[in-house]
């Protein structure tokens, strides 16, 4: 997909604050072998690093738009590559990921997948949305079955691979996970309008189903989904509640 760093970060305060949540799970050490998977605009990438002094950090990210934005912050003991997660290699002592991993089909095998790269004692600490189910990503497909857009898309529909959390909780466990923490926590933002819910869908959860759709209907496809929201969320502010699964394991 082609990622916007500038429509991304219109809510930049926001997306960050779950951030805070997962560094706090972090086992700090010195010295580290890190990897940040889907680094983005390699800003929250810098602050991992500096929390983990004298470590060797690598941003990862498969979108040349947001690394051109990370090599800003290049600097001894933190680089930036482009490669896909499912492209991951080598053995880390930190595994961290924020806002990544629910484009990664298929959890069951990834998360094992993750662990199996972490050296003996190594951590995977991951934040990752699991708001699917909010009623925006349901009007997004709803604008997506009208026929022209249904057409188009040759009824192509996203489906999300993030699970319940129980199920991340075995999936560790059963690889080999240790000392676990996984938990949901809602994000309260609240927003001027139902517009800014679209915005914000913009940067992210939009992304596919513009990506699928000729250019032409880009505009009429927003329009549609901003309809439908105005209907669903009448009232200004509103309240956009924000669902996320933050877990992180030790490798026995």
């Amino acid at each position: 997909m082609a990622w916007d760093p500038q429509q991304y970060e219109k809510f930049k305060r926001e997306r960050e604050a779950p951030f805070a949540d997962a560094l706090g799970l972090v086992a700090r050490r010195e010295g580290l072998r890190v990897i940040d998977l889907g680094c983005g605009t390699g800003e929250l990438t810098r602050r991992l690093a500096d929390a983990l002094p004298s470590s060797d950090v690598v941003g990862l990210d498969s979108s040349a738009e947001m690394l051109a934005r990370a090599q800003a912050h290049a600097r001894p003991g933190l680089r930036f590559v482009e490669r896909a997660i499912e492209q991951l290699d080598g053995e880390w002592d930190l595994i961290f990921s924020h806002a990544a991993l629910h484009w990664v089909e298929d959890h069951a095998r990834l998360i094992p997948r993750l662990m199996a790269h972490l050296a003996p004692g190594g951590q995977l600490v991951v934040q990752m949305p699991s708001n699917h189910h909010h009623p925006s990503h349901g009007e997004i497909r709803a604008a997506a079955s009208e026929p022209r857009f249904r057409a188009a898309l040759a009824e192509w529909t996203r489906e999300a691979p993030v699970q319940a959390i129980d199920f991340y909780a075995e999936t560790l466990h059963a690889a080999g996970g240790r000392d676990l923490t996984v938990f949901e926590k809602v994000y309260p933002h609240v927003l001027p309008d139902s517009d800014a819910i679209v915005e914000w869908q913009r940067g992210t959860a939009l992304l596919p189903w513009l990506e699928r759709l000729p250019e032409e209907l880009h505009e009429d496809f927003l329009a549609a989904v901003r309809e439908r929201l105005r209907l669903r969320f009448p009232s200004k502010p509103v309240f956009f509640g924000f669902r996320r699964i933050l877990f992180a394991a030790f490798r026995a």
